[in-house]
């Protein structure tokens, strides 16, 4: 699996560029924002866009989604539904940030824990992980060693509980049942910031001790 991490908006979120080497295939995930930046990457390799990934409904990680999937002509898949009154509020999510606004959308595909997203041959299963928003979902790369974290684990940290609907118990209880048992060896592209491996958060997050 190719990836290439474009950090987007001033909340310096990672949007994932993602794509198949056999069928050049290729899903954007989490674009937050910054759609021009965001095509110029497409733009710079052989690879075609089928799909727009959302890990959850935050605006920083949605903002840019619609737009893409317009540009591209493909259908936005994510996340799961617990997150559409998230959706919903975007015009609020806006307006709280001081940004322009973006309108409300439903996703083409909401995704639920055990499902397959097949990206050419890439398969990238879906878990489930509430927490910091009720409906994030997780994207992992099994043959790749390779998830897509959104927003529930961190370099040293993990997401957010403080929002309506969130739930420290649940972000934890997910990371330890869900997360940790995939094995120390695998790496993470978290919603901000560098990249880690559950083993190095497993002995040194101190959210996880």
């Amino acid at each position: 699996m190719n990836y290439v991490t474009i950090p987007v908006t001033a909340f310096a979120q990672n949007c994932s560029l993602i794509w198949c080497d056999a069928s050049h295939e290729a899903a954007i995930v989490d674009p937050g924002g910054d759609a021009d930046t965001i095509i110029a990457e497409v733009a710079a390799r052989p690879i075609t866009v089928t799909q727009i990934l959302l890990t959850h409904g935050h605006l920083d990680h949605v903002g840019a989604a619609v737009e893409l999937a317009q540009h591209f002509g493909v259908p936005l898949v994510g996340p799961q539904q617990e997150d559409r009154f998230w959706l919903e509020a975007l015009p609020v999510q806006s307006q709280m940030f001081g940004l322009a606004e973006c309108a409300p959308f439903t996703p083409d595909r909401w995704l639920e824990e055990g499902e397959i997203v097949q990206v050419g041959e890439m398969r990238l299963e879906v878990l489930h992980c509430p927490g910091h928003t009720p409906g994030h979902i997780v994207f992992v790369n099994r043959a790749a060693r390779l998830m897509i974290s959104g927003d529930v684990i961190f370099r040293g940290g993990v997401g957010r509980t403080d929002f309506p609907r969130g739930s420290h118990e649940a972000l934890i209880d997910a990371i330890r049942t869900k997360l940790l048992p995939l094995g120390d060896e695998m790496t993470f592209l978290p919603g901000h910031g560098p990249s880690s491996t559950l083993g190095h958060e497993r002995l040194t997050n101190p959210f996880l001790q």
